[in-house]
């Protein structure tokens, strides 16, 4: 089969959970190619540099730095808008050149089939998030949230739920339920990570940060302030894919833009502690690991899914690292 995979690039959690599914079709033997945009894009290149790369509709944005994201993602919501008709474009012109049996999007809600269809090509909507979380005062809109969801991902083919089929192991909880109404398929945690041989035990706490500026700048910021005189030892992997790697070193804190997995992996075992934000891609890994007993879980300030899914964590795991 040929296989076009495009990430959302929203954060990196996306292209990461991706990348699972990227390694299954080319083991079985499928021609792959990558499409998305910015640095989830860039992430999966340097992951799979002999993969061919379409760049999609390009999307820029940023949080507020206050403790509500309601007004930055409403007033990004024009953006979205025009970010997801100008991917449908793309895909569109791309398609009318080219076969594919089978296109996934990780949450780009332009990526659905055009009105002059591809005969033979599946599309497939690959989504955590059946239910939307919004903030407190606009609860009430969340019956609105998941039917305007649902008129999305009811123009593709299949939708996918990366999580479990049964509701009492299920990593997200309310956020990936009623897939059954919509004929979805649970494919499944996904993670890129696997448990290594070794552990290393150089640092007592890893802090593995991602997630749209300027709130990752701030949590960084935040974890210095916090561990800077406390004498136990933090690496912090930033989440810039896109620096050229220079490790900073300041007192006992250590600094590096990112790390690939096999030299992360065996770090987070041998971590005492690790803190994180509580993107969903971020449980899945920590799942897949059995290190969530070890996390904790600092929610993106004002961000409603992930302050559910660090409440959610803490409950379901007999630890208290996770936070709220």
């Amino acid at each position: 089969m040929k296989i076009l995979i495009a990430p959302l690039n929203w954060g990196l959690g996306h292209a990461t959970r991706c990348i699972p599914l990227i390694r299954k079709y080319i083991a079985e033997k499928n021609e792959v190619v990558l499409a998305g945009d910015g640095d989830s894009l860039l992430l999966l290149k340097r992951t799979f540099p002999t993969l061919r790369i379409v760049s999609l509709a390009p999307l820029r944005l940023t949080y507020s730095r206050s403790a509500s994201q309601t007004w930055a993602v409403l007033r990004s919501l024009p953006a979205l808008i025009r970010f997801s008709v100008r991917d449908h474009k793309r895909l569109a012109r791309f398609l009318h050149n080219e076969h594919f049996d089978l296109v996934i999007s990780d949450n780009r809600f332009g990526l659905f089939p055009p009105s002059r269809r591809p005969e033979g090509t599946v599309f497939v909507y690959l989504t955590h998030q059946l239910h939307i979380r919004l903030p407190r005062f606009w609860r009430w809109l969340e019956p609105l949230a998941y039917r305007l969801h649902r008129s999305v991902y009811r123009r593709f083919d299949q939708l996918w739920v990366p999580d479990f089929a049964e509701e009492d192991k299920r990593l997200a909880g309310f956020l990936s339920s009623g897939g059954e109404r919509e004929n979805a398929r649970y494919i499944g945690p996904l993670s890129r990570m696997q448990p290594a041989q070794q552990s290393c035990s150089d640092y007592h706490t890893v802090a593995v940060l991602s997630g749209l500026e300027p709130q990752r700048t701030l949590f960084e910021q935040q974890l210095v302030k916090r561990y800077e005189k406390s004498g136990e030892t933090l690496l912090i992997v930033r989440g810039k894919v896109g620096m050229p790697f220079v490790r900073t070193r300041h007192n006992n804190i250590t600094l590096v833009p990112s790390l690939p997995d096999e030299l992360l992996v065996p770090i987070l075992q041998g971590a005492e502690h690790i803190v994180s934000r509580s993107g969903y891609s971020s449980v899945m890994d920590f799942a897949a690991l059995n290190l969530l007993g070890k996390a904790e879980l600092i929610p993106t300030p004002g961000q409603p899914e992930q302050e559910y899914l660090a409440a959610y964590i803490s409950r379901r795991t007999p630890s208290p690292a996770c936070a709220t």
